[in-house]
């Protein structure tokens, strides 16, 4: 298990300069204290995330079982209506449905979408489920806004893939799920009735903390091992690696792009201290390129995912 109970003020290459007054300070204290909290929790093996629906975690321990057949994935699948059509509409998507016939059945979709994707549309409809949540109806917009990023990163990871020997559909996975520590930590802080989450110091440190905490969060769940070494160096800027491109790169550099896509064009694609997009061998027309891409992806799975 990874350690993520160490306290970090970094965000990115930027530190989180600290503040003055006793208000902030005290503020402050709250928020590491409350993250430590989260961070000892799961890197112990505890996962509570309130309203996440258990199907989710069902489907995901059936995928981890190599004997587990189509058939049982359909059996479990079937037993939340919703997911089903989710898991259907997603297959009938532009982005995965190149031959334009329909899909009726339920196994024709499971088997069309491969293990990595049945996991992304049950996380998607995750999400959904937990925006609708009563008790979280106060962090919606965070959520929604999340969700979004979210999707749009999974769809530059899986551009990026195709360019390398990573797996698409495991690079579009490591993306939709790449803000699970900020989601863990949203909700967490909502259901405790805790005031730091509207707190300037809580939301500058969560940026420090999210990436190791969705790391642990994640291997918990039984990811793959590939997938949350990405999750937990997603902002590791600096780093290097010796021969081919790997998933962390391609996560790191779909953050960015990300980012960059929020500008109207032409857009400015920031680079420098990035060195994953050397790693990729991505130039500014390259990346301006895969946003356009991304973005046309984004736009054909707009009712799957959202």
């Amino acid at each position: 298990m990874s350690d993520v109970s160490a306290p970090t003020y970094k965000a990115g290459k930027k530190s989180v300069p600290p503040q003055n007054s006793e208000v902030s300070t005290q503020s402050r204290g709250a928020a590491m204290q409350f993250l430590a909290g989260l961070a000892a929790e799961v890197s112990g093996g505890t996962v509570d995330l309130p309203c996440f629906p258990d199907v989710v975690i069902r489907i995901r321990k059936a995928l981890e079982n190599p004997r587990t057949t189509t058939e049982h994935m359909v059996t479990v699948v079937s037993t939340e209506p919703r997911l089903a059509a989710r898991l259907l509409q997603t297959a009938n998507s532009a982005a995965f449905n190149t031959t334009g016939r329909p899909i009726t059945e339920l196994r024709t979709a499971i088997v069309r979408l491969g293990q990595q994707l049945v996991q992304s549309a049950a996380m998607a409809y995750a999400v959904a489920q937990m925006k609708d949540e009563k008790s979280l109806r106060s962090i919606a917009k965070p959520m929604s806004d999340l969700w979004r990023d979210s999707v749009m990163v999974a769809c530059l990871c899986q551009v990026i893939a195709r360019r390398t020997r990573v797996n698409p559909d495991t690079a579009f996975l490591t993306g939709l799920v790449h803000g699970i520590g900020r989601l863990y930590i949203l909700v967490r802080a909502v259901t405790q009735r805790s005031a730091i989450g509207n707190d300037g110091a809580f939301i500058e440190l969560v940026a420090g903390w999210h990436a190791q905490i969705g790391k642990a969060v994640l291997e918990n769940w039984a990811f793959a091992e590939e997938l949350t070494e990405a999750i937990g160096n997603q902002m590791d800027y600096e780093r290097r690696v010796r021969h081919e491109a790997d998933l962390t790169d391609l996560l790191i550099v779909s953050i960015a792009l990300a980012d960059a896509a929020k500008s109207p064009v032409p857009r400015s694609i920031h680079m420098e201290g990035i060195n994953a997009f050397q790693t990729l061998g991505l130039n500014e027309q390259d990346c301006a390129d895969i946003i356009v891409h991304a973005e046309n992806q984004v736009a054909s799975l707009q009712d799957a995912l959202s």
